[in-house]
């Protein structure tokens, strides 16, 4: 079967997307059309579009004298992104669990052990990429499209954040839920299987909203959790 190929504005759109998502880009950090040209090696037009896609999503944000930065969360965000997240991913669980077969369950392992070789290897990125490919294979099972769009939206606003915690304090670290969620799923357990994705993001938004609250000191304090989604 032969493949589409992506065009080359919807590609350029998605790596930026990636280096919002994954934390490649940081909060706080100006982005420029020149600066992504060259980093990417793409035409100005297709950089043009992705940056007013992604300012549209809320991913980028637009400050005076045409300047344009990753955003930085303030401490209301947080609690807002909080919410709705513990509102829509535990919703796609529960829509999943009766979907979910051997195929799905495999794959998710798969990607589990990947995510464990990343913690084990220090790498962030890579922890990053891997958990949400966990998630979202999970989310993508449920078929609710809607909902899909509004946790990958979620996520996106959430990355730079999580990532900029992680690159700090990412030096100890706990077993996640997955494990959990996987077994839940082969069970056809909804009730564990929200649960698990629940502590999931608690674990995560709670280690943002540390910092925000007492600073670095503090956040130290709980470090232990905020690799465990």
């Amino acid at each position: 079967m032969e493949h589409r190929k992506v065009p080359e504005h919807e590609a350029i759109y998605l790596r930026i997307r990636e280096m919002i998502l994954f934390g490649v880009l940081v909060p706080g950090q100006p982005v420029t059309i020149q600066g992504l040209v060259e980093v990417l090696d793409a035409g100005t037009t297709p950089v043009r579009e992705a940056i007013r896609r992604l300012t549209a999503e809320g991913a980028l944000e637009a400050k005076g004298n045409r300047r344009i930065t990753v955003p930085e969360l303030s401490l209301t965000q947080v609690e807002e992104l909080y919410f709705a997240r513990l509102s829509i991913e535990p919703k796609l669980v529960q829509i999943a669990v009766p979907r979910a077969n051997e195929e799905l369950t495999k794959h998710l392992r798969e990607i589990d052990n990947h995510l464990n070789a990343a913690i084990s290897e220090g790498d962030i990125e890579g922890y990053l990429k891997y958990n949400y490919r966990f998630h979202f294979a999970l989310y993508e099972a449920a078929g609710a499209g809607i909902l899909l769009a509004l946790a990958q939206s979620l996520w996106l606003r959430a990355g730079p954040s999580l990532r900029g915690v992680l690159g700090r304090y990412a030096n100890t670290i706990q077993p996640d839920q997955h494990d959990i969620t996987i077994r839940a799923l082969e069970n056809h357990d909804a009730a564990t299987a929200c649960r698990a994705i629940e502590d999931d993001i608690r674990q995560g938004m709670d280690q943002v909203r540390q910092v925000l609250i007492f600073g670095d000191s503090a956040a130290q304090n709980t470090v232990k959790s905020v690799l465990a989604d």
